[in-house]
């Protein structure tokens, strides 16, 4: 189609080898002993910063430079992806969800009046993550569909809650349960019966994705909807305090718990005829339960019951899935992304991680769009992540296997793309564990290395940046930048953070004369599709944020 064509570049040639590699929670910040990126040894990514400056830079990744509403919103690997791959900002999760409470849009669209004749006999069910963290869901918006859902005929509602402790400090959960019971209470003072029915913390319970870990799904399966959990409390706030006493108990590992009655039965299990809304904005850790929630056809665990429902996500979680089929606010239609602009100019395309992040460079990439634009000229690889184990356990994770994907691709000569993301700095960090954390790093550095090294055998170019912030801080810090203690310990940091990220673009096949423009301080990872899609020796459509490269007369 000739509306696809993109321009040639005057001074880039065509047809060359760029690898395109995202380290994902690799961010740029200040050395200190919690920085793992520093205090790791990685001396590929050192010598980017050191031997070529000119050619390595900081970009933002948080923020509206990836349409989340305020800039102390912290980037993710969701919407990190979509600007990279998109080349375009677009109004993101948590956005959409503002836009569409403030408006009240979210009560007349489909999504809403699909869920609300249940209102009449049945229960509103909310599962989500209980958190301010803004990366999966908040607390305000929770707030406010309770209010609205309640204005609007909501008569019973049960909330089944996951706690954080990952994107906001663990410990946490105690708080933001206080806070939506008084909620409760004030709705139950209005006439409405509103409780929490069940919960369980966020890594253990429901919250799995990419299909790693079904039984993290069915655990929640069975305090949501069969009312079953190997703990019961007579209120929510009994259960966190005393599960959170239990040795080495945190927030995102809490077991399953429901809440009973009196009489020891359980307040809130889904049945026949009730109403379900998933509360995360955040797709990835959504999907599973959406599927467990809507498919008829069903084989990843015995569900034991499968009610009627009528079921809605927050967002519409897999837009090529159609999962769910109904949702309260429609997704960012993300269109004319890199990947198929490259397709139908016949850029071959490789792209490769291990499973907790491949849909990152695949689905997300091209605008949270699934399968391939044209499978002659694309090819997807995923490796097994670990399952069964924290990150930590294993920190070098796949980086290696990753890696020698990518370089057996480069060295083909099949494609003329090959991206990756290695997930250690973002995925070990998540855990807290700084030691191993470090580990991670060094890790994905020498899986760059490798990388690096098959591109100067093909002559080719490689393009290095990162998602988002987690890895370059690893403490929770003081308005002074100091480390906070609790009990003469430091709080660990686990969540992503501010900090903007680096890119740095060399190999053989880039000319001596290409280095980073000076008239884009505020560059972000929007930016960076223009920026490869110079390298490969076009233009980049008018509309795309500008490249971050130039050619000089030198």
């Amino acid at each position: 189609m000739d509306n696809w064509k993109l321009k040639e570049h005057p001074q880039l040639s065509r047809n060359n080898i760029v690898a395109v590699v995202v380290l994902d929670g690799w961010g740029e910040y200040k050395p200190d002993k919690y920085n793992c990126i520093h205090v790791a040894d990685t001396p590929t990514m050192d010598s980017f910063k050191k031997s070529a400056p000119e050619r390595w830079r900081l970009v933002r990744a948080h923020g509206s430079a990836v349409g989340l509403p305020t800039e102390d919103d912290m980037g993710n690997s969701e919407v990190g992806h979509n600007a990279l791959g998109a080349g375009r900002i677009f109004a993101q999760g948590a956005k959409l969800v503002d836009l569409a409470l403030a408006s009240g849009k979210i009560y007349q669209d489909e999504g809403f009046n699909y869920i609300k004749p249940s209102f009449e006999t049945g229960t509103l069910h909310l599962i989500g993550l209980l958190s301010d963290g803004g990366v999966h869901s908040r607390l305000d918006q929770l707030q406010l569909l309770l209010k609205g859902a309640s204005e609007r005929g909501a008569k019973r509602i049960r909330l089944h809650i996951l706690t954080d402790g990952r994107d906001v400090l663990d410990g946490s959960s105690v708080g933001f349960v206080e806070t939506i019971e008084k909620d409760l209470a004030e709705l139950r003072g209005k006439g409405v019966d509103a409780q929490i029915a069940s919960g369980g913390g966020r890594m253990y319970v429901t919250m799995d994705r990419y299909e790693n870990d079904w039984d993290v799904v069915k655990r929640g399966w069975d305090a949501q909807v069969l009312g079953e959990a190997p703990h019961k409390f007579k209120s929510a706030v009994e259960a966190v305090k005393k599960l959170r006493e239990q040795p080495n108990a945190n927030d995102q590992y809490l077991p399953p718990f429901v809440i009973v009655d009196e009489n020891g039965k359980a307040v809130g299990p889904i049945v026949d005829g009730d109403a379900v809304v998933t509360f995360n904005f955040r797709a990835d850790r959504m999907v599973m339960l959406a599927k467990a929630l809507e498919y008829e056809d069903f084989d990843k665990f015995d569900r034991v019951r499968f009610p009627k429902i009528r079921y809605a996500g927050m967002l519409q979680y897999d837009g090529e899935l159609k999962l769910p089929s109904h949702y309260l606010v429609s997704p960012p239609e993300i269109d004319r992304t890199s990947g198929e602009y490259l397709v139908h100019n016949g850029v071959r395309t490789f792209a490769c991680s291990e499973t907790v992040k491949f849909g990152h460079v695949t689905f997300f990439w091209n605008g949270n769009r699934s399968g391939y634009f044209d499978s002659n000229l694309e090819e997807y690889v995923e490796i097994p992540s670990d399952s069964g184990i924290t990150f930590n356990v294993q920190p070098k994770m796949k980086a290696l296997e990753i890696a020698e994907r990518a370089k057996k691709a480069i060295l083909s000569r099949r494609f003329h793309q090959v991206r990756v993301n290695l997930p250690n700095s973002d995925m070990v960090g998540h855990t807290g564990d700084i030691e191993a954390t470090v580990v991670a790093c060094k890790a994905a550095d020498e899986a760059v290395k490798i990388i690096i090294d098959a591109i100067e055998k093909v002559g080719g170019i490689y393009l290095v940046t990162a998602d988002h912030g987690n890895a370059e801080d690893m403490v929770k810090r003081n308005k002074s930048g100091e480390p906070l203690l609790k009990d003469g310990n430091i709080q660990v940091l686990t969540s992503h953070t501010l900090k903007p990220v680096p890119i740095a673009i060399g190999g053989p096949g880039l000319p001596d004369n290409v280095k980073f423009r000076a008239d884009l301080p505020n560059g972000g990872l929007a930016n960076v599709a223009a920026t490869f899609i110079n390298l490969h020796g076009y233009e980049a459509p008018s509309d795309y944020e500008p490249s971050l490269i130039e050619v000089t007369d030198d």
